[in-house]
């Protein structure tokens, strides 16, 4: 899972472009050397701790950072370091924040004015209309991403490396499991727990950990959490519960469902999560 989404290959990248600014230090004046070595430390603190997990929120203003970095270098030294102008197509194809892409637009119109008066009025003409073609382009592709990975979220594991799954597999996942345990004679049940929002991951990160390896744990909201827990009888099930609950936080609240009585042709992920309070609930 970890080659899958090249955490590996964006760090040593990171790393790259931070020893490549810093053996550019020398030879530059020392606001320049600060804004440089500014970037150096985003870069190497941001490989350090690089991490794929959607959790991380889309609204912080991380991405704001790299352009205001961008922007301070070409404006510390427009003749010296004008060629990073180019670097604003990689910048726009990120997926962002709509305030972060205007902060970014607006970034590079800024740094071409800045890099103006060391070309020529053929050279600045040619200079804008590539950055347009080219911030079209990266903004084309950005959508794209945003598409695709709004489409991954609804399918794939929320953490790689965990059975910790989006809301909407559960759905898919309920008729397999029907159609298995009356073929096996299994005992199955959908057990939904219910954790305070800042114990959510870390809730659901233990939870995985507890449960077997071919079952999976689906997160339904903010504050709900689902496993189908597969046992050879009702009382094991209970056992099991038991067992779940105690390794977990004391505040937990939970139900649970027997595989059998739930019709999922009918079911949505939002009547998952507010099951009738009537049902057996369990408290540690």
């Amino acid at each position: 899972m970890q080659s899958k989404y090249k955490i590996r290959l964006l760090r040593a990248n990171l790393l790259a472009a931070a020893v490549a600014l810093a053996l550019w230090t020398p030879a530059t004046n020392p606001t320049t050397a600060l804004v440089l070595w500014l970037s150096v430390g985003w870069l190497f603190i941001t490989a350090l701790m690089l991490d794929f997990s959607h959790r991380r929120s889309r609204g912080l203003p991380w991405q704001a950072i790299p352009g205001a970095l961008l922007v301070g270098l070409i404006a510390s030294a427009p003749e010296r370091h004008g060629i990073l102008i180019w670097a604003w197509a990689a910048m726009l194809m990120l997926p962002q924040k709509s305030w972060v892409m205007a902060f970014n637009l607006s970034a590079a119109l800024i740094s071409s004015v800045m890099v103006a008066p060391v070309l020529s009025t053929p050279e600045f003409l040619v200079l804008l209309c590539s950055m347009l073609i080219l911030g079209l382009l990266a903004l084309s592709r950005a959508q794209q991403l945003i598409d695709i990975n709004g489409s991954i979220r609804q399918r794939l594991r929320l953490i790689p490396g965990l059975n910790l799954w989006a809301g909407e597999q559960l759905l898919r996942d309920i008729t397999r499991e029907q159609t298995r345990c009356e073929r096996e004679g299994i005992h199955a049940e959908v057990f939904i727990l219910h954790v305070k929002r800042h114990q959510l991951w870390t809730t659901a990160q233990k939870l995985c950990e507890l449960t077997y390896d071919f079952e999976n744990v689906y997160r339904l909201n903010s504050t709900t959490l689902v496993t189908l827990m597969l046992s050879r009888s009702p009382k094991e099930a209970a056992q099991r519960r038991a067992l779940l609950l105690a390794g977990l936080p004391e505040n937990t609240t939970s139900e649970h469902l027997e595989l059998i009585d739930i019709e999922p042709a009918t079911l949505t992920v939002f009547e998952m999560s507010k099951l009738p309070t009537e049902r057996a609930r369990e408290t540690t």
